[in-house]
């Protein structure tokens, strides 16, 4: 008999938690499992995806932080759907999802948190705190979210660390020369990726700045921002400012981003905190070398001197330092490329993030 799962995500926009829950309810065993996926606040571009799979979408509507009206509309779902299990993911779906299995009698929740969330309040440490003494299992993507939880109250034998996965491209459909022509850059241009959303926690300035000490000492270097937030038109403004419009490209949020990433050169992350960054394993699984700040998180995936270089947070001039690095000595930056790929393959495939959440439910719904 079946076993009927509800993963409940605040959106299905096309950003890493989303993505790896796509990869989840899409691979779970069918025999063994009945998918239902419902977006709390809004749709987005992975609903097509879920549907492909034959795992339609169900979305409620969320509109505000305190939305009694919503989380009626998800308590009556949860009743009609009777779940023997709910997966929850993230701070709002995380809560409504809570009170809602709570509502229906749904003995088995599972939380998952997927980033270390300095900007919470206390109130939403204490709720998140809460829902770990009583749900079933935390699932969290890396040692450095399950220390940070910890440390604020989780209890540790609840938190399953389960890394994300990540499935290795096929070649792209375009070549290089294409890309450049249809972003009107040189022959001859070097490109540096950085893709995210544009807000505070990824330090864009960081990048402008380290794209401007590249321009110093060589002339063939773009840096192309992927991405879209409430950052933007400041993000623009800077770039203006620091005098590089010629060199640093936003070009705003693409569908296609696993078409330009094999072309970038090197990928920057320059984030302040992360979970387990899905854009930097996209990239070690192209074979694209990554420069990061050594936070926790990305020295899980990051090898320094190995798979990439980690460098200081906010250390521009490390950037520009081990970026100028790769792109003048191919042979490393072909050896770092390599052994990114194979650490991918190894440690952080799709398969091993399915396989290891299967046995949490068998776990969890055989008890």
């Amino acid at each position: 008999m079946t076993k009927r799962i509800l993963q409940i995500i605040p959106t299905l926009d096309l950003a890493g938690a989303e993505k790896q829950l796509c990869l989840l309810a899409g691979g779970l065993p069918r025999d063994e499992f009945e998918m239902h996926v419902c977006a709390l606040t809004r749709g987005g571009p992975l609903e097509a995806e879920l549907s492909a799979a034959g795992v339609p979408p169900t979305v409620i509507g969320k509109r505000w932080k305190l939305d009694p009206g919503s989380f009626w509309r998800l308590k009556r779902h949860v009743a009609r759907l009777r779940p023997d299990l709910i997966h929850t993911w993230m701070f709002a779906a995380n809560t409504y999802g809570f009170a809602a299995a709570a509502a229906c009698g749904v003995a088995n929740v599972v939380i998952a948190q997927r980033c270390v969330d300095p900007w919470k309040s206390r109130l939403q440490l204490a709720l998140d705190r809460a829902m770990a003494r009583r749900c079933r299992a935390v699932v969290v993507n890396s040692r450095g979210v399950r220390d940070f939880y910890v440390q604020h109250g989780a209890p540790a034998d609840r938190v399953r660390l389960i890394p994300n996965g990540v499935a290795i491209p096929r070649p792209p459909d375009a070549t290089r020369g294409q890309l450049l022509a249809e972003l009107e850059l040189p022959e001859n241009s070097r490109l540096i990726g950085l893709v995210g959303r544009l807000w505070p926690q990824k330090r864009v300035p960081d990048a402008i700045w380290a794209a401007d000490l590249l321009k110093v000492i060589r002339d063939d270097v773009h840096l192309l921002v992927v991405g879209d937030g409430p950052q933007r038109d400041q993000l623009r403004r800077f770039r203006d400012l620091v005098r590089i419009r010629d060199k640093v490209h936003f070009l705003g949020q693409r569908s296609d981003v696993p078409r330009l990433m094999p072309h970038f050169d090197v990928l920057w992350s320059t984030s302040g905190y992360e979970g387990q960054s899905n854009v930097i394993l996209e990239a070690m699984a192209s074979g694209v070398p990554v420069v990061a700040t050594d936070i926790p998180g990305t020295r899980e995936l990051v090898v320094s001197g190995e798979t990439g270089y980690l460098v200081p947070l906010g250390d521009r001039a490390a950037f520009a330092k081990q970026t100028e690095r790769l792109l003048n000595d191919h042979a490393l930056s072909a050896r770092l490329s390599t052994a990114a790929r194979e650490r991918v393959q190894s440690e952080f495939s799709v398969e091993k993030m399915i396989e290891r959440h299967v046995e949490l439910y068998r776990e969890l719904l055989g008890s």
